[in-house]
């Protein structure tokens, strides 16, 4: 029997859900201009307006990322930050306000999680935002608003990773970096979901659990030299830059020829395809993609428990510059996040 994906309900003959008119302002931790954490405060902003595919989105909760904090501080993406001040912020787990048309699949009331198009448009850090309707998928039931918030960017950036560009499959021998953080975690878990063999570098603190996800070994990188330990591999990913005891550089030497290296924070190695060539094997960097297909698959795989999300500590919005020295502080285990608002 063909598939048929659920109707909505207002033309199921159901009534539809009827929500609450947003007010005209809303609160949002916000940047007046780059600087430390206490440059994050709490303001008033007007509530966006969805346009044409967009939807409103009430958010609940909202995920802190490293390029977050590096925005904050005058480089990420703050050169295309248009007016200040401007709320940060990429993911997120709400609920929908405002439809783009009646038989739209996410409906008034219906829970979801994505990524908003920070900073073409507001961030995340806010009581509500427009999201794209290709950016977002219906939140796991098996999720919180908070869990889910720890979601998108860090899944969809490690699927990205993992399974569109290293293609893990039974066999593959993958070396993963910064294991244990919020990217690090997830493509620890894809890998190992897809067969490969996982190597992932850590902390001794957080090498049980590394093992816990699907990593074969661990290798404390307090206390090896990762290169002493591993070599011959098929993949490389590079969640710490080049700048950090020349992690880049180094991995390079474990790969097989013909291998891939896959470097994410690339701005830390200008010269990586150089040297990657150099050594014999592939290399290239990547920036994630809000695909909200991908997303919903990931969410299938998060409600089976397949996958799993690990948040850290969770900060009330007001507090947003403890949120970003927190992750400053370096060492966080999975995620951190915001609750914006109540269930």
């Amino acid at each position: 029997m063909r598939f048929r994906p659920p109707r909505p309900a207002s033309i199921r003959g159901a009534d539809p859900v009827v929500m609450a008119e947003p007010p005209e302002m809303m609160r949002a931790a916000v940047i007046d201009a780059a600087g430390d954490p206490t440059a994050l405060h709490i303001a008033d902003l007007p509530v966006p307006s969805a346009v044409l595919s967009e939807l409103l989105v009430r958010i609940v909760a909202a995920g802190v990322n490293p390029i977050d904090a590096k925005t904050r501080g005058g480089a990420g993406v703050s050169g295309a930050i248009g007016e200040l001040p401007q709320a940060l912020g990429f993911d997120f787990s709400g609920v929908v306000v405002k439809a783009p048309y009646e038989s739209h699949p996410f409906q008034p009331g219906t829970p979801v999680f994505g990524m908003v198009p920070f900073p073409r448009s507001g961030g995340s850090y806010a009581e509500y935002a427009v999201v794209p309707s290709l950016s977002i998928a219906r939140k796991p039931a098996a999720l919180s608003h908070v869990e889910a918030a720890g979601v998108p960017l860090a899944a969809l950036t490690a699927w990205g990773l993992v399974v569109e560009t290293a293609h893990a499959h039974e066999g593959q021998r993958m070396l993963i970096h910064a294991g244990s953080g919020g990217v690090g975690h997830f493509a620890v878990q894809f890998a190992a979901y897809f067969g490969a063999h996982v190597t992932a570098t850590g902390s001794a603190h957080n090498a049980s659990w590394l093992r816990e996800l699907g990593a074969s070994v661990v290798i404390d990188y307090t206390t090896s030299r990762f290169e002493e330990v591993v070599s011959e591999v098929d993949v490389v990913i590079d969640l710490v830059g080049n700048t950090i005891d020349r992690t880049g550089e180094r991995s390079l030497s474990v790969l097989r020829r013909g291998g891939l290296m896959i470097v994410v924070p690339s701005g830390s190695w200008p010269g990586y395809a150089d040297a990657a060539r150099a050594a014999e094997v592939r290399a290239t960097s990547y920036k994630v993609i809000p695909d909200g297909g991908a997303l919903a698959t990931i969410g299938r795989l998060l409600d089976s428990g397949a996958v799993q999300v690990y948040i850290d500590k969770v900060f009330p919005l007001a507090d947003a510059a403890a949120a970003h020295a927190a992750l400053e502080e370096g060492h966080t285990r999975g995620k951190i996040v915001l609750r914006v608002s109540d269930d």
